[in-house]
């Protein structure tokens, strides 16, 4: 008799510690979606996910370099800085490139004319306002921000985002 009343005592335990645990269980899934949404929030708000400019915070799109034409502003390019606090008047040379997606939107309507140098006037100017409106300490410290300018600026003016990358290269300052 005692044999039997221990088991079923045995059992009892085992379904609790079953009930238990499964109740745990459901907690803590609760408690580890709610700090993985917290991460996410927290991400995006710091701005930690690579997204393109002018991109509405859609993740950054890659392209293949079959699918990349490259094309250089023909000549370097000197550009007056914004003046700095002391008044001195500085400026940039440099060489611009642009990355364009050969299957992007609005590839099929500009892609030609820009491969052609019809464009150059209009993306120089886009350059030399953007660049321009940034003193040499800012230049030289945030390049890369300097770059996602330049290239949100160029979107907006050709209203698509088959360009995709800036590049500047042969930097000098004077």
């Amino acid at each position: 008799m005692k044999k039997n009343l221990l088991t079923v005592l045995i059992l009892a335990l085992l379904i609790v510690n079953i009930v238990l645990t499964s109740i745990m269980m459901i907690s803590v899934t609760g408690t580890n979606k709610k700090t993985a949404q917290l991460v996410n929030n927290i991400a995006t708000v710091m701005d930690l996910e690579l997204t393109t400019p002018g991109g509405d915070g859609e993740a950054a799109v890659e392209v293949s370099l079959a699918d990349t034409e490259v094309y250089n502003l023909e000549s370097s390019m000197t550009i007056p800085l914004a003046a700095d606090s002391d008044g001195s008047q500085a400026y940039m040379m440099c060489e611009i490139g642009f990355s364009m997606n050969t299957k992007g939107d609005g590839y099929k309507t500009y892609g030609s004319k820009i491969a052609e140098g019809e464009m150059d006037t209009l993306i120089k100017d886009t350059v030399n306002t953007v660049i321009g409106s940034h003193t040499e300490a800012e230049c030289r410290s945030d390049m890369e921000g300097l770059k996602e300018e330049i290239l949100a600026a160029v979107q907006d003016l050709f209203q698509s985002d088959f360009i995709y990358k800036v590049s500047i290269s042969e930097v000098k300052f004077g």
